[in-house]
């Protein structure tokens, strides 16, 4: 057989073999969070990954991220101004597994859980009880659950907003909140060594790149307001997320236009599964019906493709 056959049947080989072995038996992969989560740009540039890294396997993802949800079912005293109270996954998590049939769930909370006050054991509480009442929710409905650690808070561009432990009170951010996220992480990552629950640490992931950019400039931040990662915090955490699955991939090679086409069909879909599966945050776009936005999705397809092509 000529040499160079044999070499490219043999990387097919290689290759069909790691897509076999990649998330086994998965094609339609749900995200849950809270508006990070439904910002999106860290599910976009993972479905990056999967459309260029196996283009046969055809992934389905659904974000169904929802800004100001918690896991934890807390919500502080006015909030939004008093407009309504943060959502809770549980009380619409039954109805998104119904509407999605995932395989596979990336679960992203704890950002709004602490409700941007010091730790306090009732409401870490309230955090681990969500957190498992969310898996057993996800697993007998027959997927399996990726827990992501929350995202960093980082307290330095709007440190005039927040207040010491002494002095915070309901309704005003704790200038240490990070440290309450970081434990929350930690809780989810003993899980991960002791009960063999699937846990991705993003939060070690961006702060250790936050304090590294900041060697340089002080005043480097991701989110201007302490919370939303702007995309390149969204790059990290999906980083964070194909490196925890025990791959790489350079995200900086994904293409304007394939991260275009991307964002595109995945608005379309998350706005129609919000929607479809109901919820009670106020002021969210009205998604077009699941079968139409299927319908519109598709034909953003053959465009993708030849995106990554």
């Amino acid at each position: 057989m000529n040499s160079i056959i044999r070499l490219l049947l043999l990387s097919i080989l290689c290759l069909t073999a790691r897509a076999a072995d990649f998330l086994p038996g998965v094609k339609r992969i749900l995200f849950l969070g809270d508006s990070i989560t439904y910002a999106g740009h860290y599910v976009d540039e993972f479905e990056a990954f999967l459309v260029t890294n196996f283009p046969d396997r055809k992934f389905e993802i659904i974000d169904c991220g929802l800004p100001s949800e918690t896991v934890s079912g807390l919500s502080e005293a006015g909030h939004a101004g008093g407009a309504f109270p943060r959502p809770d996954v549980h009380e619409r998590l039954d109805r998104v597994l119904a509407a999605v049939k995932p395989d596979l769930v990336f679960a992203c909370y704890g950002m709004n859980c602490g409700i941007y006050l010091p730790l306090d054991e009732t409401r870490f509480a309230a955090y681990r009880t969500g957190i498992e009442k969310l898996r057993t929710k996800v697993k007998a409905a027959g997927a399996d659950i990726i827990h992501l650690t929350p995202p960093v808070f980082d307290a330095l561009p709007i440190a005039g907003r927040l207040r010491p432990a002494d002095t915070v009170k309901d309704g005003i951010m704790f200038d240490g909140y990070d440290t309450v996220l970081a434990r929350y992480g930690e809780w989810l990552v003993e899980q991960g060594k002791t009960n063999g629950w699937r846990v991705i640490d993003t939060h070690t992931a961006m702060s250790t790149a936050l304090a590294e950019a900041r060697k340089t400039n002080a005043a480097f931040t991701f989110a201007k307001d302490g919370v939303h990662a702007n995309e390149q915090g969204h790059q990290i955490l999906a980083a964070a997320l194909i490196k925890g699955l025990g791959e790489t991939f350079d995200l900086a090679k994904v293409s304007a236009e394939l991260r275009k086409l991307i964002r595109q069909r995945g608005r379309i879909l998350a706005d129609a599964y919000l929607n479809a599966a109901g919820h009670k945050r106020p002021g969210m776009a009205k998604g077009i019906p699941v079968e139409a936005a299927q319908a519109k999705a598709a034909e953003l397809d053959p465009g993708i493709r030849a995106a990554v092509k």
